[in-house]
């Protein structure tokens, strides 16, 4: 009997009513949205999440620039448009692209989660999607990388057959 019950424990029984371990995405979520949270609460004057709008969003993410690991080579840089620089240079680190835009996914989801209507979701403005692509072109030049827009398939029978030879040229197996 004993036996039983600590398999019905490891097991998590019907009646277990102990939250499971939150995912690492959803204490990422709840990390983040404490931390834009906080952001905003240190605003002088404070501003109330009901008051927030694309602008604040705009303004958390230059304010997390400082805290940045991706060198991002100015204009004027001798390393500007190189992959991989052969020396140090004094350009600033900034946060990536990637990081951004995954972080705003998570404020987007956590601000409806958090009683947020979809309509004025602040992290889902024009003006947010606009911000990124720029940041995520600008990087792709400082870094000389270019980012290749993917073609829209057609819809349709004809798109079938181009998604078929498309396939032998993609490198997912989910394609």
């Amino acid at each position: 009997m004993s036996f039983d019950r600590g398999k019905d424990l490891a097991e998590g029984s019907p009646g277990d009513t102990s939250p499971a371990t939150p995912s690492r995405y959803e204490s990422q979520k709840r990390r983040d949205w404490n931390t834009f949270g906080q952001y905003l609460r240190n605003q002088r004057p404070p501003v109330a999440l009901s008051q927030c709008n694309s602008n604040h969003v705009l303004e958390f993410l230059r304010y997390l620039d400082q805290f940045g690991k991706t060198k991002v080579h100015l204009q004027g840089c001798i390393f500007y448009g190189q992959p991989e620089p052969p020396a140090p240079c004094t350009c600033p680190l900034k946060q990536a692209w990637g990081s951004l835009d995954a972080l705003i996914g998570r404020l987007r989801a956590a601000y409806e989660e958090n009683g947020g209507s979809p309509e004025t979701n602040p992290f889902a403005s024009g003006a947010i999607r606009v911000y990124l692509r720029e940041v995520k072109e600008c990087q792709a030049k400082a870094r000389g990388i270019p980012y290749k827009k993917k073609k829209k398939k057609p819809a349709g029978p004809a798109g079938m057959a181009a998604a078929d030879d498309d396939s032998s040229t993609s490198s997912s197996p989910f394609s």
